[in-house]
């Protein structure tokens, strides 16, 4: 029987020899079988079962460079290119100190994701060192390794972490020099066995990079579920894949794809526990409700009456005292071609922001801020215009998508040296950057969202001193003694308070769930009203 062969085509993977596998179907074009290039483990998994032969062309490509081992240490003249999963490399670089030492949650992270055949999902809070378990990782596979990451900053980041960590040992003399990093978006295309590119530029180049890496890292991988990014898991040929993030279910459930696209949850932890054992700050949630100005609440509920009068239309029960109730998500898809849907969706929009934006949360955030003079807080909003006008009236420098990265590293070097005491953000600074050390947070306004709440609050838990990827300071109780505090303004007689209120409870329950222990969180509730 002749042998099958695999080779990688443009995201997917070819199989010429046989009439049937699991996980291809035929292509009548080429008359042979094809499947994505996601399922290439399992179909070598299948034919090493069914004791088939098969030549494995996957990842022989014309991009040598990127099958050379990436130990710590590497000779530049090792010419050993065979990484595929089936064919193991025949001389293993000699055992070498580990790169780093981790935490014992860390370590249980990583031991449980190696257990799981180097596939799966890790859930750890913010400001818990995540990305050092993806260092790790990359040190086990020790293979040509992708890490996919949402946004710039977060390219950089990641790049100046892994170029601490990974060297080349030159061959001839022995010195050691920097192994560089690869980059792929914000206008960089520099492909190296280690790259760093963002969800944009790798679904923008799936197709080309599918059989270049044996690893692939999705930080904050939630992102990856999303109809458009998760074409990256289906045209990547890597066996081994870790995804990383504080909060992996979505909105919309389409999280439930992640164990196919990456693997399953193989280890979870929340905030209160890590409290709960220091090594992330106590914490304590506040809430203060505030009314609306009498113009604002007027306006409020005319924008909410004629909502629920164009709800009431589309329902066909008119305009009654009962509402008629439909999903935002229906609604949505609904305005692109109904004039009703499209008016009561910008009639609930414009309600939404009055409450979001009332000019009594700016009265209460300078209650707060005096209240709290000399600790150093970040001031969260949905909008940029809050954002501005939260500037503009208490000096305090701003971080939006639209400031530059000269400008944003400057107020966090700032914030960070205490020459700033607060920052004033809308989603920047939500998900991955690394926030100098703060106190206080406090909530302006958001969406309420689960994901949002526990990203804002992770701002807040990182340890004060020392460093996640090593074990000296764990018998430092100052790098851990700080309490932070986290304060959401809500507008009372709302939407924003009896839903995105309960959504953030939610969140706080999820997070709080089975750890109980009174000294690791507090919620404080403040029924007054401004």
């Amino acid at each position: 029987m002749p042998k099958a062969v695999l080779r990688y085509d443009r995201g997917t993977i070819v199989i010429e020899g046989l009439a049937h596998i699991p996980f291809a179907t035929r292509d009548p074009r080429i008359n042979a079988l094809r499947a994505q290039a996601l399922y290439y483990p399992n179909i070598v998994g299948y034919l090493k079962q069914s004791g088939i032969e098969y030549d494995d062309r996957v990842f022989f490509s014309d991009a040598v460079m990127m099958t050379l081992p990436l130990d710590r240490h590497y000779n530049n003249d090792n010419n050993n290119n065979d990484l595929s999963p089936s064919r193991p490399s025949a001389s293993p670089p000699s055992p070498l100190p580990p790169l780093l030492s981790l935490r014992d949650y860390q370590q249980k992270a990583f031991d449980s994701w190696v257990n799981a055949g180097l596939r799966g999902c890790v859930v750890l809070p913010t400001g818990s060192g995540k990305t050092l378990v993806g260092v790790k990782a990359i040190e086990k596979a020790n293979a040509a390794s992708l890490v996919v990451v949402p946004t710039l900053d977060l390219v950089d980041q990641w790049t100046a972490v892994l170029s601490k960590y990974f060297v080349v040992a030159a061959a001839a003399t022995g010195a050691t020099i920097k192994k560089k990093i690869g980059n792929l978006g914000g206008g960089s295309e520099d492909i190296q066995p280690i790259t760093v590119s963002t969800y944009d530029s790798a679904y923008l180049r799936a197709a080309f990079l599918g059989n270049k890496f044996t690893l692939v890292v999705f930080d904050e991988v939630h992102h990856l579920a999303a109809p458009g990014y998760r074409t990256i898991a289906e045209q990547m040929a890597a066996p081994f894949r870790l995804g990383l993030t504080a909060t992996i279910e979505r909105e919309d459930y389409l999280h439930r794809d992640l164990p196919r696209l990456v693997g399953d949850v193989v280890f979870q932890v929340s905030p209160d526990a890590l409290a709960r054992q220091k090594h992330l700050a106590r914490y304590e949630v506040e809430r203060r409700r505030v009314e609306l100005l009498p113009e604002e609440l007027a306006e409020y509920r005319a924008c909410m009456q004629r909502y629920h009068e164009c709800l009431n239309r589309l329902g066909g029960i008119g305009t009654t005292t009962t509402y008629y109730t439909i999903s935002l998500e229906k609604l949505i898809m609904m305005s692109g071609r109904n004039p009703l849907a499209r008016e009561a969706l910008l009639a609930r929009n414009r309600a939404t922001n009055v409450a979001l934006n009332s000019k009594s949360k700016l009265e209460e955030l300078k209650e707060i801020l005096a209240e709290n003079k000399g600790a150093k807080t970040i001031i969260f909003t949905q909008h940029n215009n809050m954002v501005y006008e939260i500037s503009n009236r208490f000096l305090i420098p701003f971080i939006t998508h639209k400031t530059g990265k000269d400008e944003r590293q400057d107020v966090l070097r700032g914030f960070k040296e205490g020459r700033y005491m607060a920052i004033v953000t809308s989603k920047v600074l939500d998900e991955g950057v690394d926030v100098p050390d703060a106190e206080l947070g406090i909530i302006v306004s958001g969406t309420g969202s689960a994901r949002e709440f526990i990203q804002r609050l992770g701002r807040l838990l990182r340890p004060k001193l020392g460093g996640l990827g090593s074990k000296g300071d764990d018998d430092n109780d100052n790098s851990r003694s700080k309490k932070a505090r986290l304060i959401e303004i809500v507008s009372s007689a709302t939407r924003e308070e009896t839903i995105t209120s309960a959504k953030r409870k939610r969140a706080l329950k999820r997070i709080q769930e089975n750890h109980d222990d009174d000294t690791a969180k507090k919620e404080v509730y403040d029924d007054s009203v401004c």
